[in-house]
């Protein structure tokens, strides 16, 4: 269930990490995996707690197979939230590298 690693990174901000005083980025890779009712709870944890307190979230998907249920709700969340959310999909080694250089170029301030 991918929802109790999204509360627990909700709970160390939380408790470690003061808003106004740190940059938090997140980050998850998966294979996609996870319970289909779990993925909307995922969805709703990322826009309404864990996205209004980093400043940039991405979800790499490891997979050659078709999305399932997670990948759909995420698009959702990647529309709703251009800005904060990333989402790309790795499907060979090949992939790596312009994926991750691509999540973590630099960008010019607006």
């Amino acid at each position: 269930m991918v929802s109790s690693a999204l509360k627990l990174m909700q709970e160390i901000i939380e408790e470690r990490y003061s808003l106004d005083a740190w940059n938090i980025y997140g980050a998850q890779a998966s294979d996609g995996d996870n319970w289909s009712d779990d993925s909307p709870i995922c969805a709703k944890l990322l826009q309404e707690q864990l996205l209004p307190a980093v400043q940039h979230f991405a979800y790499i998907e490891i997979t050659k197979r078709d999305h399932q249920a997670l990948w759909r709700e995420y698009q959702a969340v990647a529309e709703a939230h251009p800005e904060t959310f990333a989402l790309r999909n790795i499907q060979s080694p090949a992939d790596i590298f312009p994926v991750f250089h691509g999540l973590f170029q630099r960008r010019d301030a607006a």
